[in-house]
């Protein structure tokens, strides 16, 4: 089993619509490099890190599975979706997505609170740069933010 973080705009969809509908597509991802940690990393079972992005708070917000490994992302065949993509095919699909399914709500940790702790500096979210939307996440840095959620585990 592997850990991830997984952006989100709580505007958009939150981890409260993900709690909702149970288990969702996580889909318009439009980054090659994020699109290949969900097609060669994610697998089954893998957890999540729910993060709400671009919003007064700015943080972790919950937790996810994997419940569905990676399959091509119907919206970039939708003329009428913001994601689709001219330059792909069903036959030669660029995108993918991944089914997630909602965990838990944990105690929000603020992206102040994780860029202060000397245990999460090598996080790829701290670093310079790095405006991923999904990303690795060690055993450490996943243990580190649940202890800073003091949530307990379902």
């Amino acid at each position: 089993m592997a850990y991830w973080l997984l952006k989100t705009e709580p505007d958009t969809f939150s981890i409260d619509t993900l709690k909702q509908q149970k288990v969702s597509c996580w889909e318009g991802v439009r980054n090659y490099q994020a699109r290949n940690m969900m097609r060669d990393g994610m697998t089954l079972g893998d957890l999540v890190l729910i993060y709400h992005s671009s919003c007064k708070d700015v943080g972790v917000v919950g937790i996810g599975e994997v419940v569905k490994e990676a399959y091509p992302d119907h919206f970039q065949f939708d003329p009428e979706s913001p994601y689709f993509d001219p330059k792909s095919s069903p036959e030669n699909p660029r995108w993918i997505m991944v089914d997630i399914e909602y965990r838990q709500h944990l105690r929000y940790v603020s992206l102040a609170r994780i860029k202060s702790n000397p245990a999460l500096e090598e996080m790829p979210l701290v670093k310079k740069g790095s405006r991923l939307s999904i990303m690795p996440v060690t055993d450490m840095q996943w243990n580190e933010i649940l202890a800073m959620s003091a949530t307990p585990i379902r």
